[in-house]
């Protein structure tokens, strides 16, 4: 299998390089009667559009949404929904000095090592361009989260180099908070800690000015998951949220919960103790109607399976590997020599990374929402 396609339920299958036409994705698995237009579509679209701020590539792309299939009269029709968007600000011409070197932190040695060539524009397939209709198939995954159990995603940048944002309450973030400062400005860098946002940009601002670029992490956030999604070996919640995320480009680690915390814990400390939800009183539809746990450390997720708190996820995110310093590398026949990318990259990917994670999560969470409808539906058969 190629590995162009996700999840089951709801399925996505995306194809399109960066400096191609354009790119695509096929949705199955939609349910009929959801409200959707290219303007749904184009909020998410325009907080990952390249050109949105002086702390992001200035490639400049109208990134506007192609609805082809799926969708009649405002509404999903229950068939395969298609959505492209089309290339418009390729300079492919900043490629032709490199295209027979290897770029430091790419794909480009493992493309020819799988394949015997590769598409050197821009990455070709493994380029972030791709993710743009992964964020158009989050903005649906997003629509049948709302309706069906008020499911929202919200994620922001928690980390920029050493500069940490300091945030109490992740599941009380809201997107207001994190598109917009106290002030009324934009909050370009999606940091919900205003005063953190402020030295973000300023350390962003700095490297790309040595020519350089600055790693982080964003910090993703589920509300109102039901408990009950996921399964208990193969198919965990956590594990295909952790391959959701990692199919991003650029993540090189992924956590939930307390995370990598856990190490220095002992099993007491890192407990979270189960505490009634609520009096006895009524006749309750389940256990999950009566009981909770007094903290979070499990970050909404025991034994691969919701719990119904939210979902806490982490992405650590590299810097960007395109640096227009000098570097040395080989040819493809390895031959030493050395490399300069002209082309026009982020100093620092998390800004424009927020929304392709929060569109991966819920595209987990609209599956998995999806597959235990359809076990319930089975099993009152």
């Amino acid at each position: 299998m190629a590995g162009n396609s996700f999840g089951q339920a709801l399925r996505i299958t995306t194809a399109g390089e960066s400096h191609g036409p354009g790119n695509v994705v096929i949705i199955d698995g939609v349910p009929p009667g959801i409200p959707l237009s290219v303007d749904d579509l184009l909020v998410d679209l325009r907080r990952r559009r390249p050109g949105q701020s002086k702390i992001v590539t200035q490639r400049q792309e109208d990134d506007l949404p192609e609805i082809l299939a799926g969708v009649f009269e405002g509404r999903t029709t229950g068939t395969s929904l298609a959505i492209l968007v089309r290339n418009s600000d390729q300079r492919s011409r900043d490629y032709e000095d490199i295209k027979d070197k290897y770029r430091p932190g790419h794909a480009d040695f493992s493309f020819d090592a799988k394949y015997g060539f590769r598409d050197y524009r821009g990455g070709g397939r493994s380029s972030a361009r791709e993710t743009t209709v992964r964020v158009a198939a989050g903005v649906v995954a997003k629509k049948i989260l709302r309706e069906a159990f008020g499911g929202e995603v919200v994620g922001y940048v928690v980390q920029v180099g050493n500069i940490k944002a300091n945030i109490p309450d992740p599941a009380a973030i809201t997107l207001s908070q994190v598109e917009t400062l106290p002030n009324g400005d934009p909050n370009i860098v999606r940091c919900p800690d205003a005063a953190a946002a402020t030295r973000m940009i300023e350390l962003i601002e700095a490297v790309r000015k040595d020519g350089d670029s600055i790693g982080g992490a964003a910090e993703i956030i589920a509300t109102n998951v039901p408990p009950g999604l996921g399964e208990p070996v193969f198919d965990k919640l956590k594990a295909d949220l952790a391959k959701a995320l990692f199919s991003l480009p650029a993540v090189l680690g992924v956590e939930y919960g307390i995370g990598f915390g856990c190490v220095t814990m002992r099993g007491s400390q890192h407990n979270d103790l189960f505490v009634p939800k609520r009096s006895a009183g009524g006749s309750p539809a389940s256990p999950s109607d009566l009981v909770t746990t007094s903290s979070n450390r499990h970050g909404g997720m025991l034994g691969g399976i919701s719990t119904g708190l939210p979902i806490v996820l982490r992405a650590a995110v590299k810097p960007t590997s395109s640096l227009p310093i000098e570097q040395a590398t080989v040819t493809h026949e390895g031959e030493p020599t050395t490399i300069k990318t002209k082309g026009r990259h982020d100093p620092c990917l998390l800004p424009r990374f927020v929304p392709m994670a929060e569109a991966m999560v819920a595209i987990v969470l609209a599956d998995h929402w999806l597959r235990w409808k359809g076990q319930s539906s089975e099993s009152r058969g």
